[in-house]
């Protein structure tokens, strides 16, 4: 297969893992309007803040596995294509950001990218989830992590000299960024939703 036909066939794939929401399949289930509270978003952040830490963190495991999933499948399914999983992780971090059935508006991304970056470099990975316990644990903040992972591992490849798969996560990370806007302007302010809060369920939709 030729690398005109295959590319768009991993993007597609990625993209369509991605669109995969089980926070918003939850949320259904139980009643529970996740455009009505907390940050809005039908993702990882939001299903811990609206329904819990033991949903946060199976809705947490999905988006992480999916990640994984669109990175290690189309590694397996396009093996002649070099950059086969960057650009699969890419499609599946916009995929749950723009889900076509949810008229684009999907989650924020961050746990679908840390599913491609455990993916694509698995020691980096390690370091840098610890790195972003620490942060948040430090600051009570998932904003601190989400910003740490989409700066650090695109900067990781490009000194590294991965140059196009830098390119392509910047495009991932770039979005990531721009949907967390609300959220980094909140932490100016002081009005940002802490882990601690969300987790012992203060801002739990009931």
């Amino acid at each position: 297969m030729s690398l005109t036909v295959a590319y768009p066939l991993i993007a597609l794939i990625g993209y369509l893992l991605g669109s995969l929401n089980l926070a918003a399949l939850i949320a259904k289930l139980k009643g529970v309007d996740l455009r009505a509270g907390g940050s809005g978003n039908p993702g990882t952040s939001n299903a811990l803040t609206l329904m819990g830490w033991k949903v946060g963190v199976l809705v947490g495991a999905h988006d992480i596995g999916k990640g994984v999933l669109a990175v290690c499948l189309c590694r397996l399914l396009f093996p002649a294509a070099p950059y086969a999983g960057v650009l699969a992780g890419v499609a599946c971090v916009l995929g749950h950001i723009y889900p076509f059935y949810m008229g684009f508006r999907g989650g924020k991304g961050f746990a679908a990218y840390l599913g491609m970056t455990l993916a694509l470099n698995w020691r980096f990975a390690l370091g840098l989830l610890l790195a972003i316990v620490l942060l948040v644990l430090i600051t009570d903040y998932i904003v601190v992590g989400t910003m740490t992972t989409v700066i650090s591992f695109p900067a990781f490849c490009a000194v590294t000299h991965h140059y196009a798969v830098a390119l392509l996560l910047c495009v991932a990370s770039a979005v990531i960024i721009y949907k967390h806007r609300v959220n980094l302007v909140r932490i100016a302010n002081g009005t940002e939703i802490k882990v601690l809060a969300s987790a012992k369920g203060k801002y739990r939709v009931r």
